[in-house]
């Protein structure tokens, strides 16, 4: 049950992101919450099988800030990495006329 309410907590950090940050109109609406979740859900997983209790606030901290943290990044990576690859066909269909 706790897994369920880490992917619905990872999906909001995700649509955080995605409405707060810029880059919105380079990626599909539900890539950033998608990572937000995988990202959440992947950490408590794997905390649970170290062994952290699941009871215990560091396992929530850490999985949401993993969350947090990978869907910042990630948000701000893809939407550069589009914008630039965007220019760059731009420049050559505008230098040929054919990419």
């Amino acid at each position: 049950m706790e897994l369920l309410f880490v992917a619905l907590f990872g999906t909001l950090i995700g649509l955080g992101a995605r409405y707060f940050l810029p880059g919105r109109s380079t990626q599909g609406s539900v890539l950033v919450p998608a990572i937000g979740t995988a990202a959440a859900s992947f950490v408590w997983v794997a905390l649970t099988w170290l062994g952290w209790n699941w009871a215990g606030g560091w396992i929530w901290w850490v999985s949401l800030g993993a969350a947090c943290a990978a869907s910042v990044v990630l948000n701000l990576l893809i939407s550069r990495r589009r914008i630039h690859a965007d220019q760059r066909l731009l420049q050559a269909l505008a230098k040929t006329g054919t990419a």
